[in-house]
């Protein structure tokens, strides 16, 4: 049996996966053979319903890709419906304070314990009998549980969020990180870089994962993943379909002699 991601990343080894925005039952079967660990299914900036999540959730796990599901806000309801739809990962975004985290990691590590009890517990103020933790330990056993580092509040936060028991790992939104920081999209700026590079070599320290979205540039991954991330999340099948396809018609006109009439292609946010 292969090993699963949670296996893989205490295992040092590096985890791969895309952004799939397609909901086609027959492109999951594109998608298989190509190398991929997981699947990233965007809840926060994609439509997709609960239905919706839970079939691409069931069919990619079926076909051996684990399925990480970013949810629309650092909601422990949300992250909780994202787990009964077969989610493997949950990331929470735009994480700034140690309370999110802890909400998050109730939701992915103490499930199904809700309210009272479990803040209670998430705070230090309730120890768990040893059957009950033992347990929730088990029914939670594979589930990861990561939040974006998107803004400089985070950065300057990143220790204390990154102390949370239970977090498994960061995954850097470059956008929006870099909106925040002033420089949008200077992704060669020197800040950011340092910035970037900070937020893995911390996070790899305490033994998180970290890692990086980035809609293109697949040099900026290896770049990051030399620095220590071993979560690569690199582009989405609909940036790769059209970059693919300007490429391709690129190529046929300037063939046929329509040069003149060259798509420059586009750049897709997600």
């Amino acid at each position: 049996m292969p090993f699963n991601l949670k296996q893989k990343l205490s295992n040092n080894q590096n985890i791969y996966g895309t952004c799939i925005l397609s909901t086609s039952p027959i492109w999951s079967k594109v998608v298989k053979g190509t190398g991929l660990d997981f699947v990233f299914l965007d809840t926060e900036h994609v439509p997709l319903d609960r239905t919706e999540l839970t079939f691409l959730c069931q069919v990619y796990s079926a076909h051996g890709m684990d399925p990480i599901v970013r949810i629309p806000s650092p909601d422990p309801y949300a992250a909780c419906m994202a787990k009964d739809a077969g989610a493997v990962g949950v990331l929470a975004p735009y994480i700034e304070n140690i309370g999110q985290v802890q909400q998050i990691v109730g939701a992915t590590k103490y499930r199904p314990l809700k309210g009272e009890r479990l803040q209670n517990v998430l705070t230090g103020k309730e120890e768990l009998s040893t059957v009950l933790k033992s347990y929730l330990q088990n029914f939670n056993q594979d589930s990861l549980c990561l939040i974006n580092i998107e803004s400089t509040i985070a950065v300057q936060r990143l220790d204390e969020l990154l102390s949370v028991p239970g977090l498994d790992g960061i995954v850097i939104g470059p956008h929006d990180l870099s909106i925040n920081m002033g420089l949008p999209e200077q992704y060669d700026h020197p800040d950011f870089e340092k910035a970037v590079k900070e937020i893995i070599h911390k996070a790899r320290g305490k033994g998180l994962a970290a890692g990086i979205h980035f809609p293109a540039h697949p040099e900026y991954q290896i770049k990051y993943v030399k620095e220590g991330a071993n979560i690569v999340l690199h582009s989405s099948d609909m940036r790769l379909f059209s970059q693919k396809l300007s490429e391709d018609l690129n190529n046929i006109k300037k063939a046929v002699g329509d040069s003149h009439n060259l798509s420059a292609g586009s750049e897709l946010a997600i």
